[in-house]
C-alpha cells in the first residue's frame, strides 16, 4: 500500500520555522519537518511534546541507585578491605558513581529512543528525498485521498509562498498493522 505526500523543498535553514508557522496559519496539518541538522525552534512550532526527558531524568536516578548499591556491596559487603583506618563506606567513589549514572542513563535513553522510534538493524529505510539526508530541509503533508483538486493547489502554493524552492508529490510505502 503506497500513500502520497506532498513535500516542499527548502534550502535555508532559516526559512524552516517561519515556513512553518506560514504552513499552520494556512489550517495544513504537517505530518513531518525532515532536516539534515538539528534546528532550535522546529520542535516547537509542531507542538510536539516528548517524555524522553523525564525518561531519562528517571534512568539517571535509577543508575545513581543502582551504582551506589553495586559500589557499597562490594567495597562493604562481599570484600571488606580496611586501610588507613577509613572506614569502609567512605564515598571515595563518588566519581564512578558519577560516571556510573551517566553512563545507565545515556544507555537507556538511547535503547528507549530506538524502541519508541522501531530503529533496529537490518530495517529497510525509506527516505522521501535523498537531498533532506545532506543540504535541504523538507516539510512533508498527506495528501489524503479526500482533498479536492484546489485543496492540493492550496498546500501548494502555501509552499511556494513560504519560501520553497521546489514543491514535488512523492509516494511512501506504508506497512499495514496486523489485527
Amino acid at each position: 500500500m503506497t500513500k502520497t505526500n506532498i513535500i516542499g523543498v527548502y534550502d535555508d535553514e532559516d526559512l524552516i520555522v517561519e515556513a512553518i508557522h506560514h504552513i499552520q496559519k494556512k489550517d495544513i496539518k504537517i505530518k513531518d519537518v525532515l532536516t539534515p541538522i538539528p534546528i532550535h525552534g522546529v520542535f516547537e512550532a509542531l507542538k510536539l511534546e516528548s517524555r524522553l526527558p523525564l525518561a531519562t531524568f528517571l534512568y539517571g536516578t535509577l543508575g545513581a541507585i543502582l551504582v551506589f548499591a553495586f559500589l557499597y556491596w562490594t567495597s562493604v559487603v562481599s570484600y571488606p578491605l580496611k586501610f588507613g583506618g577509613k572506614p569502609l563506606n567512605s564515598l571515595s567513589f563518588i566519581i564512578i558513581m558519577f560516571v556510573g549514572t551517566i553512563f545507565v542513563a545515556t544507555f537507556l535513553t538511547f535503547m528507549t529512543f530506538f524502541i519508541r522510534q522501531k530503529l533496529f538493524p537490518g530495517k529497510e529505510v525509506q527516505v522521501l528525498d535523498p537531498r533532506a539526508t545532506d543540504d535541504k530541509f523538507l516539510i512533508v503533508v498527506d495528501k489524503d485521498e479526500d482533498l479536492s483538486a484546489k485543496e492540493i493547489t492550496a498546500i501548494k502554493k502555501a509552499f511556494k509562498d513560504s519560501g520553497a524552492s521546489e514543491v514535488n508529490e512523492v509516494e511512501e510505502e506504508v506497512k499495514q498493522k496486523k489485527n
